[in-house]
């Protein structure tokens, strides 16, 4: 089979989705035929276990990589193939966080718990809008840990937070994304190192894994990847990290990618 060994991990929104939030016909039938032909696809999202609803046994046929990276969990069993959670080194920068900047609304993940301190209206529409469950909790203390990952809705404050993280030191190691939040992420912990551990757990030959994604979060997978694909609508960054541009994501991205990989392999 000429796709055996290989693991194609993909970005969702931007990427594997058009901008209608659909995938493409044509994405579904090319992954079929890349999966019939012995392959491994799956998605890796920042989203956590209780926030991607979007798992489709037809074209993901391996566990999903969420958290940007931290965590892979398995739809088909209903369990964690791993999780590098954020344990009690978090509870003094969230704690500082809190503390510095009392307007922050700062979201908790655990494996099966959410919580949130200073809840602000983002950060309820960012629970609800995703049908999530929380706890809202005053301090810390009252979260249950480990965390998957942190979110720190800074808004105009973004780098103001960046900079009182770093200077805390660099474990945890954060991330900035869309809409003004801040993401803390375990130590060493990226889309990159969340691909070699899904596919060291799949028996993948490292240099048989491939990546796809628009994002700044998507670099470190793109270089970590033996070739990084990006969609022509992919970000600044992401596209300067590319090994190879491909068709936008409203015309086909994934597709476009399984045809390269088609005549490289």
């Amino acid at each position: 089979m000429k796709f055996r060994n290989c693991l194609i991990a993909s970005d969702y929104d931007g990427t594997l989705y058009n901008n209608e939030g659909v995938v493409p016909a044509e994405v579904v039938e090319a992954i079929r035929y890349y999966i019939a032909e012995g392959g491994y696809f799956t998605v890796c999202t920042g989203r956590i276990q209780q926030g991607f609803r979007a798992f489709d046994p037809a074209y993901i046929n391996a566990p999903v990589l969420l958290g940007n990276g931290a965590a892979a969990y398995d739809y088909t069993k209903g369990d964690y193939v791993f999780a590098d959670a954020i344990g009690a080194e978090g509870i003094p920068l969230v704690d500082a966080l809190s503390r510095a900047f009392p307007e922050m609304s700062i979201e908790l993940y655990s494996a099966d718990k959410i919580y949130a301190i200073h809840m602000s209206d983002k950060t309820h529409h960012h629970f609800t809008s995703q049908y999530l469950k929380f706890i809202q909790i005053s301090s810390v203390q009252e979260a249950q840990g480990p965390w998957i990952k942190i979110m720190l809705d800074a808004g105009e404050h973004s780098r103001a937070v960046q900079e009182f993280v770093r200077k805390f030191g660099d474990d945890p190691s954060f991330l900035p994304t869309s809409g003004g939040f801040v993401e803390i992420l375990k130590k060493g912990v990226n889309k990159g190192s969340g691909l070699f551990r899904l596919a060291d757990a799949l028996g993948v030959p490292r240099e048989r894994t491939f990546a796809v994604g628009d994002g700044y979060n998507d670099v470190d997978m793109l270089k970590a990847a033996r070739y990084g694909f990006v969609p022509a609508n992919g970000s600044e960054e992401a596209l300067a990290a590319a090994d190879y541009v491909v068709r936008s994501n409203d015309e086909g991205a994934v597709a476009n990618v399984i045809e390269l990989l088609d005549g490289i392999l």
